[in-house]
């Protein structure tokens, strides 16, 4: 009687304790049954809240739904299960339609915490989520793609369709493949997020109306922020109107964000990094990122390379220090994974950053901005930009060999060192650089700028070694309307 008095009350009150619903709270009982238990209590009356109190509650499968918010209070950590108690669902079918994405944007239901189609869900509090029995690989599947479907969780909060999210003030730990995937979600708020996770932290897949906002997202070894727009919804979305703003993008050895001893992570494939892309079926469309700082990462990359557009994007106050690779880097190019039927090309326009400082960059790569022959980026404005290298390049013997993006993977490491140091574009129309300040810790014998098949094109009181970039300091091969001004 005791225990139905007490459901009563939940459904009263709108608060449902996972406890009162099985859940130990222990770290060695399988707590997710109870938990999905409190959340189809709480969706049969209409919605409410589902309270972690202080504990570790051992979970495979979360199954979130409309109206449901969790609430993780301080002290509670939700712990994934590991692969051999096989507490995760199995991945849905993708319906015999082609994945032409990976695995970990094919399938959500083999995650931790996860919801498809659903409205008004939200996870918030001062607890954690540890993503310890998550795996952070794909497999291998037919036709070369990485494939997600491995029965075993590999995220840590997957929402797909979802209306009105809500993310806030928790921290994540170990998260999986993705601490946090959003595919074609719309309205939604991340904010006063901590991540410290071994693979991807926030990707937004096909979204829009999303902000981010005040969070830390260290990830050693894959990318911190990402947009991307991938075939998921079987069909080319764009991702558009998202905010990303005051978070801090970090490449530290993983957990020493958390323990608070900032250790950094060696080279890798890529630390922390900005990126729109790399699928980009659909594009990005009005996106800004402001006001924010990353350390030991990669640089901004915004990529449009499977036959999206890339257009309205906008960057400002921005600093970086200790940069792997790359500073800035816009790419558009053919890898075109996507239906073969489609044959139009992918394309980049309108795009400001404004106001960065970089320092202690490795010197592989200076800003790159480089279309495609038949389908230049156009109008692109660099501004108040100060980077400082770390120098020692040699000039290439044939810069114009430099490699076309065509349908390469987009990583300017694989194509070697950039033919200037300082800016290197290729078949844009329409740029303008206007205070870009370049200084190396030591000598670089490669040109300021290189441009090539560049049409009208300013670049406007800027300076190399504290010294004025002289129109003799940019070489332009096949160029046209090239104006070096002080």
């Amino acid at each position: 009687m005791l225990f139905l008095a007490t459901l009563f009350a939940a459904e009263a009150s709108g608060i449902y304790n996972v406890r009162d619903y099985g859940a130990k709270g222990d770290g060695t009982t399988l707590d997710s049954p109870a938990i999905n238990k409190a959340i189809e209590a709480a969706a049969t009356a209409g919605g409410g809240e589902i309270y972690f109190p202080a504990g570790t509650y051992l979970s495979g499968s979360i199954r979130l739904k409309s109206d449901i918010h969790l609430n993780l209070s301080a002290g509670c950590v939700i712990l994934a299960a590991p692969a051999e108690m096989k507490a995760y669902d199995e991945s849905e079918s993708f319906g015999g339609f082609p994945e032409y994405q990976d695995g970990g944007h094919t399938y959500f239901h083999n995650s931790l915490i996860w919801a498809e189609g659903a409205e008004n869900v939200s996870i918030t509090g001062h607890g954690m989520i540890d993503g310890k029995g998550l795996t952070k690989k794909d497999t291998e599947r037919a036709g070369n793609v990485q494939g997600g479907s491995i029965g075993t969780g590999d995220k840590a909060i997957a929402l797909k369709q979802c209306r009105n999210i809500t993310i806030r003030d928790i921290t994540i730990y170990r998260g999986g493949h993705f601490a946090i995937i959003a595919t074609g979600c719309e309205l939604g708020t991340i904010d006063n997020v901590t991540i410290d996770t071994n693979r991807d932290g926030i990707d937004i897949d096909c979204c829009k109306y999303l902000s981010v906002s005040n969070c830390r997202v260290n990830t050693p070894s894959d990318d911190a922020l990402v947009l991307k727009s991938s075939y998921a919804l079987k069909k080319p979305v764009v991702c558009e109107h998202i905010s990303i703003t005051n978070c801090h993008i970090t490449g530290y050895k993983l957990g020493t964000l958390l323990s608070g001893e900032y250790i950094p992570e060696k080279v890798n494939w890529v630390c922390g990094r900005f990126k729109l892309g790399t699928e980009s079926n659909g594009g990005y469309r009005d996106i800004t990122l402001s006001n924010c700082t990353f350390n030991y990462s990669s640089g901004l990359a915004f990529e449009t390379v499977d036959r999206g557009v890339m257009e309205n994007i906008s960057v400002s106050n921005v600093t970086l220090n200790h940069v792997h690779h790359y500073p800035i880097y816009i790419t558009t190019g053919c890898r075109n994974r996507g239906p073969k039927e489609d044959t139009h090309l992918s394309s980049a326009r309108d795009i400001k950053i404004s106001n960065v400082v970089a320092n202690d960059c490795d010197s592989l790569c200076s800003i790159i901005v480089t279309g495609m022959k038949d389908e230049p980026i156009r109008n692109v404005s660099l501004s108040n930009i100060q980077i400082n290298y770390r120098g020692g390049g040699q000039p290439l013997a044939d810069p114009r060999a430099y490699r076309e993006q065509g349908t390469n993977y987009p990583e300017p490491r694989f194509a070697g060192p950039t033919p200037a140091y300082g800016l290197y574009a290729r078949h844009v129309d329409g740029l303008r650089v206007d205070g870009l300040i370049v200084s190396c810790a030591k000598p670089d014998n490669r040109p300021v700028v290189v441009l090539d098949d560049v049409r009208h094109a300013t670049v406007r009181a800027s300076e190399a070694e504290s010294k004025p970039i002289a129109e003799a300091e940019v070489v332009a091969y096949d160029c046209a309307d090239i104006r070096v001004l002080e």
